[in-house]
C-alpha cells in the first residue's frame, strides 16, 4: 500500500519509474529508442504475469467464501473483489486502446515484421496526447487514472497515491525547474517519442496491476484466503526489467509463489547465497557488460535455487533459470562528431549519456595529456601533449569505451600591417610624407579563435623597419616593439621608396597565462610609398 511501509517490490517498481521519467527528459538517439521498446515489452510481460496472479487470488477468495458457507459478510468481500477486478480490467482496456491509437496515428502502424514503423515520432504524440490547446487525450486519461485510484481507496485499508501527477507533485520532476511547472500531459507526452509514450502507459498498467494485487491480498486476508496450503509451488524471479544498462544495478526478488509465515527458505543465485526477508529473496548485483551483439545487447542468465523443509523432514530444492539482457551504455561527444584538439591548449569537451540519464557519473582519463575536471557532469578540459591520443570514458568504475582524437598544432597567425592606425592596402601603398606610425598585428586563425579563445592571444613583440630606394637602404633601420613612430625614416622618404618591415618576434599567451614565442620564419613585408 502506498500509505504504509514500502515492500522491496514496490521500491523496485518505483526505481524503474524514476529511471523512465529521467530518460523522458532527454533527447534520445535511435539506439535509445530500441531500449524504450525493450523496456515497454518487459513492462507488458510484467503486467501480464501480475494479471495471472491477481486472477488466482480472486479464485482463492471465492473458494474460501464457499468453504465458509457463503456467509453474508464474506460474500460482500467477494463482491468487492469482483468489482476491483472489473474496474481494473476497464482501465487496463482504456490504456491498451490508447496505446493502439499512438501506434496507429503517431507511429504509422506496424510493418510486416510487426514492429512500429515510426517509433521516434514526437510531434504526433504531443498532438494526440497534449493537443494544441491542452485538449489531448492525456487530460481525460489523468482523470480516469485518478478516479480508478479513488475507487480502490474507498475499499483499501491503506491509501494509494494518485497514478497521474503534475510536475509539481511528481517526486522526480518537482526538483527540476524545467519540469515542475508542466502538467501530467506535458510531463509525460510532450517531446516524447512513440516508443517512450508506450513505455509510460505500460508503466501505468504495471502500477495498476500492483495496486490491484495489494488490494486483493487485503480482501483475501479478510475471508481467510490468505492462509493457503502448498497445493502448488512455483519458483520465480521478479525483476523491475529484463533489460538493464551495464554499470547499473539489477534489482529484483526471488521467491516461491506459495509461502507461509513459519517457513524460511534458503536461496542462492548463480551459486551465491541470497538474503531472505519474510520468505522473499532480495536480489541485487552490478550488471556486467561485454559480449554485446550488433545492437549493443548481451544476453545473460540467472540460475537460482530455493530449498524449503517439508513435513517429512527432508529438504526440497526448486531450481530455476531466468534470462535477462544487458544493454551497452552509449555516450556521445556533445558536438555530435569528434572535434580536433589543439596541442598544449585548453580544449573543452562535453561527453554525455542519454542512456544512463540520472545515473551518469563519468570519469575520464587519457594517454596523451592532462585532464582538468570542470565540476559539471560530463564536462572537462583536456590539454594534449602529443599528436594523437585516446580519451577513456568510465562510469561508476566501469570502462564504457575509448575514443581516439587527432591533435593539431596551433595554426600560425596572419600578420596585418596598420599605417597611421589604418589597415594597409598593399596594392595601393601609402603617401611618402603621410606615413608617421606603423604597427604589425598578429591575427589568430578564426576557427582556432572560436574553438579555444583563451589560447588565441597573439602579439607581435618586435619588428625592424628599413627605408629602401631601389636596391639601396637609406639611413639606419629602426627597431620597434609591435609598432611605433616612423619619424626618423619619414624625413628621408621620397615617392617610389618603400618601407621594408622585418617581423622578428611573435608571441602567444596560453590559457594559463604562459607566454611562448611563435616560430614564424623569415617574414618581410614591403610597404610602397607614392
Amino acid at each position: 500500500m502506498a500509505g504504509g511501509k514500502e515492500t522491496p517490490r514496490q521500491k523496485m517498481i518505483g526505481m524503474m519509474y524514476l529511471v523512465l521519467t529521467a530518460m523522458l527528459a532527454l533527447q534520445v538517439s535511435s539506439a535509445i529508442i530500441e531500449k524504450f521498446i525493450l523496456l515497454n515489452n518487459s513492462l507488458e510481460l510484467s503486467s501480464g504475469a501480475a494479471n495471472k496472479i491477481n486472477q488466482e487470488t480472486v479464485l482463492k477468495i471465492k473458494a474460501a467464501v464457499e468453504k465458509s458457507g457463503n456467509r453474508a459478510s464474506d460474500v460482500a468481500v467477494m463482491k468487492q473483489a469482483d468489482d476491483v477486478r472489473q474496474s481494473t480490467t476497464d482501465i487496463i482496456n482504456k490504456l491498451n486502446a490508447l496505446k493502439q491509437e499512438i501506434i496507429t496515428q503517431a507511429g504509422s502502424g506496424l510493418n510486416e515484421e510487426g514492429a512500429i514503423k515510426n517509433p521516434q515520432e514526437e510531434g504526433k504524440v504531443a498532438e494526440l496526447m497534449v493537443g494544441g490547446q491542452k485538449n489531448g487525450k492525456a487530460y481525460k486519461l489523468k482523470g480516469d487514472l485518478n478516479t480508478y485510484t479513488n475507487s480502490l481507496n474507498a475499499v483499501a485499508q491503506n491509501k494509494f497515491m494518485p497514478l497521474a501527477l503534475d510536475g509539481k507533485e511528481d517526486p522526480v520532476a518537482k526538483e527540476n525547474k524545467d519540469q515542475r511547472n508542466k502538467d501530467f500531459a506535458e510531463l509525460n507526452f510532450a517531446q516524447t517519442p512513440v516508443a517512450a509514450a508506450l513505455a509510460v502507459l505500460s508503466q501505468k498498467q504495471t502500477d495498476i496491476r500492483r495496486m490491484e494485487g495489494e488490494l486483493l491480498n487485503y480482501l483475501a486476508s479478510k475471508v481467510g484466503a490468505a492462509d493457503i496450503k502448498f497445493d502448488r509451488i512455483l519458483a520465480m524471479i521478479s525483476a523491475d526489467a529484463k533489460t538493464v544498462v551495464a554499470g547499473t544495478k539489477f534489482k529484483g526478488q526471488m521467491f516461491i509463489a506459495a509461502s507461509a509465515s513459519g517457513l524460511t527458505p534458503r536461496m542462492s543465485l548463480n551459486g551465491a547465497a541470497v538474503k531472505v526477508e519474510n520468505g522473499v529473496g532480495l536480489v541485487e548485483f552490478t550488471a556486467q557488460g561485454g559480449g554485446y551483439n550488433a545492437e549493443g545487447i548481451a544476453r545473460r542468465e540467472l540460475v537460482g535455487r530455493i530449498t524449503i523443509p517439508t513435513p517429512s523432514g527432508r529438504d526440497t530444492t526448486y531450481n530455476m533459470k531466468q534470462e535477462y539482457f544487458v544493454v551497452k551504455p552509449t555516450y556521445q561527444v556533445e558536438t555530435g562528431t569528434l572535434p580536433p584538439l589543439y596541442l598544449g591548449c585548453a580544449n573543452k569537451l562535453s561527453i554525455q549519456s542519454p542512456a544512463l540519464g540520472a545515473l551518469w557519473a563519468p570519469s575520464f582519463s587519457t594517454d596523451g595529456g592532462e585532464i582538468i575536471n570542470s565540476g559539471q557532469k560530463g564536462k572537462f578540459t583536456i590539454v594534449p601533449n602529443k599528436a594523437q591520443l585516446n580519451i577513456t570514458v568510465s562510469n561508476g568504475g566501469n570502462v564504457l569505451g575509448s575514443e581516439p582524437f587527432r591533435v593539431n598544432r596551433v595554426p600560425k597567425p596572419s600578420l596585418e600591417v596598420r599605417v597611421n592606425g589604418v589597415v594597409l592596402d598593399e596594392r595601393k601603398g601609402v603617401p611618402a610624407t603621410g606615413a608617421r606610425s606603423i604597427q604589425v598585428v598578429a591575427v589568430a586563425d578564426e576557427s582556432f579563435r572560436n574553438f579555444s579563445p583563451q589560447d588565441a592571444k597573439f602579439r607581435v613583440s618586435q619588428i625592424q623597419v628599413s627605408l629602401a630606394r631601389g636596391s639601396r637602404r637609406i639611413g639606419n633601420p629602426i627597431s620597434l616593439g609591435g609598432g611605433g613612430s616612423l619619424s626618423s625614416l619619414a624625413q628621408q622618404a621620397q615617392p617610389g621608396d618603400r618601407y621594408v618591415i622585418e617581423v622578428l618576434k611573435v608571441e602567444r599567451q596560453n590559457f594559463k597565462g604562459a607566454v611562448n614565442e611563435v616560430e614564424m620564419g623569415n617574414k618581410y613585408i614591403p610597404v610602397t610609398l607614392y
